[in-house]
């Protein structure tokens, strides 16, 4: 979020809507809430892990650590998620594959080119990059490794402790983008 912060958005974070965008458990749902966003959003297709992100979301607001003008967990298919119309940062934790990816960017490209509304996306373990690259409109302005608090590590931890078969990995980065929706030029003929 910090180097989100740095490349001056264009409006200040209670203006902004967080979008979670493959919510899981809602962890990244949970520290944005702490922040003082408009609107915090996560959206989650599996019904089993909204549950269990409702039910961390209630322990947080219950502990008093909710700043966000309002919180929801939205059960659904990203892609059939309407963007907000408002500005927005979409957080994505590679929630998908590149055709599910180009998908929601495409969609997501129809609806800001009738709705101008500045979008942002922080991208982590950005493992679809270059579907992101292929869809006009969308500038990338940061590309890097993102060094993982000592949070995210305990809470790897717990996850890589209970999983079967070690299909989850870890390390101490994360390759990270942000990109920001600058529009489609308009190109005019001259007849």
């Amino acid at each position: 979020m910090r180097r989100w912060r740095r490349r001056n958005p264009k409006a200040r974070v209670e203006e902004t809507v967080f979008l979670d965008i493959g919510a899981g458990m809602g962890r990244a749902v949970l520290l944005a809430a702490e922040m003082a966003f408009k609107e915090v959003v996560g959206v989650e297709l599996n019904p089993t892990l909204v549950r269990i992100a409702r039910r961390n979301f209630a322990k947080w607001r219950a502990e008093g650590r909710v700043k966000a003008g309002k919180v929801r967990i939205v059960e659904g298919d990203a892609v059939e998620f309407r963007l907000p119309s408002a500005p927005t940062v979409a957080f994505l934790f590679n929630p998908f594959g590149g055709k599910v990816m180009k998908r929601l960017l495409t969609k997501w490209q129809e609806t800001l080119r009738t709705q101008p509304d500045s979008l942002d996306l922080i991208y982590v373990n950005n493992e679809q990059e270059s579907v992101l690259g292929e869809v006009p409109g969308f500038t990338r302005i940061f590309l890097g490794k993102v060094a993982r608090t000592r949070a995210d590590a305990i809470a790897d931890y717990r996850i890589m402790a209970n999983q079967p078969d070690g299909e989850y990995a870890s390390s101490n980065f994360e390759d990270c983008s942000i990109w920001r929706w600058k529009g489609i030029e308009k190109r005019f003929s001259s007849r």
